[in-house]
């Protein structure tokens, strides 16, 4: 009898350990699954791991209940990529002001547009940069609906990411963070975003990506307003059947320092647990969570360091990494702890199309005329055919490389336009030729034949077509 209850004994300690190690072997396997995109050896993942396995462990003194699983994080720069060459919401602003069409920016919005494109290549930002910017950014967007908004951020997410390939701005999440999101809801954590950028680019932005909510975003706001109210006050007006809300330009917040903290109190209502950023803007929101926090809290902080597959300054970062690591936060190293940033298939190209882009030649809508002139205008029709094989010389996106390189030597401005046509040769044939027109003002005759003999020679061309027209030209300057 007595062996016979050993060898049972034996049996259910066999069992118990093999259900031991077989649930190990699955939480491991679990959260290799949950965190493909980071290296194994991530101290960071590893502190984020343990923290979450105390604080859900009912058995824990950590144990903090779901309703107070709170954790929120920064968007540009922390959840997706802020260095392509700027901050996404700054490249809005710039082509809403320098290249949309359905505005007239006046001489103010036009100088902060300028600022913003002529300073981002190399970070030369005025101090108040973040707030000009706000200030601008809720004049340009004045007077659209909420839905007008909507669409013009999606067109803008759409294209491709300056200065990469592979990517477009909707894509442009960093997959590991995506990570942590997910694993964070996965253990009944309720995630906010509380970023610097406008609240409703940050909606449209994370939609389809991560499953936050719409009311679990803070961001910078703009005063609302009902589409018939006019100049009533909204305690004064009675919102009707069919009519809707819009923007106006009255700036009511820019979520930035401090300011996250006073948002947070206000919308969510109780401290957060967990937070995460990546600069100066979230050391408020970073110590607010884990300064004085009755539950075990956490604060963690990227620091952009990988300058292979990103626009990262390891310098910079090795700075930053020792003065967040002193003020108690946990440093995620993008160069160390992450085996892809935006996907294996995005590419660093270390080339920005940016100034090009967004050149312009707008006057201000409050600008005067001072000067009135007449001059030469000269329109060159240049056909990208070559004139042996009647074949395309180039591509058409390195015609127009190809071309701007040229023009840009000789002339300070100019406009570059595409056309389409034909031509028969002396056998019969039809050729479609691909061609372009540029645009030359404030030059000379000589000026303009210099550029169309190294045209000649670098398409191969017999002739360009060139057209002289008298043109009266108004130099403007604001009030």
């Amino acid at each position: 009898m007595t062996n016979k209850i050993k060898i049972l004994a034996a049996l259910l300690l066999t069992m118990l350990l093999v259900t031991i190690t077989a649930t190990a072997l699955m939480e491991s396997a679990s959260q290799e699954t949950a965190f493909s995109q980071w290296n194994e050896d991530a101290l960071a993942l590893k502190t984020l791991i343990d923290y979450v396995e105390a604080v859900t462990n009912e058995d824990s003194s950590d144990f903090i209940p779901k309703p107070d699983r709170i954790a929120v994080f920064d968007m540009d720069g922390t959840l997706m990529g802020e260095l392509y060459p700027t901050y996404l919401e700054y490249y809005m602003l710039a082509w809403r002001i320098l290249k949309d069409p359905s505005i007239e920016p006046d001489s103010e919005m036009l100088e902060v547009g300028r600022l913003l494109r002529d300073c981002a290549l190399d970070n030369s930002f005025p101090s108040d940069m973040a707030m000009r910017h706000a200030v601008q950014a809720a004049r340009a967007y004045s007077g659209m609906t909420l839905r007008e908004f909507e669409d013009f951020v999606t067109q803008i997410l759409v294209r491709d990411v300056d200065g990469f390939e592979g990517m477009t701005y909707s894509t442009s999440f960093y997959l590991p963070m995506v990570e942590v999101v997910e694993y964070l809801q996965d253990n009944g954590f309720t995630c906010y975003v509380c970023s610097g950028s406008d609240r409703f680019i940050c909606r449209v932005f994370i939609e389809g990506m991560l499953d936050i909510p719409y009311n679990n975003i803070i961001g910078m706001d703009v005063q609302l307003e009902a589409t018939e109210q006019g100049e009533e006050d909204a305690l004064d007006h009675t919102f009707s059947i069919g009519e809707d809300i819009r923007r106006t330009d009255k700036l009511l917040i820019k979520n930035l320092k401090t300011n996250k903290v006073l948002q947070i109190a206000q919308e969510i209502g109780q401290r957060p647990v967990l937070s995460f950023g990546n600069s100066s803007g979230d050391t408020s929101m970073h110590n607010y969570v884990i300064g004085g926090n009755p539950y075990r809290s956490a604060a963690f902080m990227l620091v952009a360091d990988d300058d292979v597959r990103d626009y990262g300054n390891k310098e910079k970062a090795a700075g930053l990494r020792e003065k967040w690591e002193a003020a108690g936060y946990n440093v995620i190293s993008m160069a160390d702890d992450w085996k892809t940033i935006y996907g294996e298939n995005v590419v660093k190209t270390g080339n920005f199309r940016w100034l090009e882009e967004l050149a312009e030649e707008r006057v201000p809508s409050d600008a005067s005329v001072e000067e009135t002139t007449e001059e030469n205008q000269y329109v060159l029709f240049l056909g990208t055919n070559d004139k042996d094989t009647n074949k395309p010389v180039f591509a058409q996106e390195e015609a127009r490389e190809k071309a701007r390189d040229i023009l840009i030597r000789y002339f300070d401005a100019y406009t570059l336009q595409e056309a389409g046509g034909a031509f028969k040769s002396e056998d019969g044939s039809v050729y479609q030729n691909y061609t372009l027109v540029i645009s030359l003002t404030g030059t000379t005759e000589e000026q303009v034949h210099d550029a169309a003999d190294e045209l000649l020679a670098v398409f191969n061309q017999r002739s360009v077509r060139i057209e002289t027209n008298l043109a009266k030209t108004e130099i403007y300057s604001g009030d």
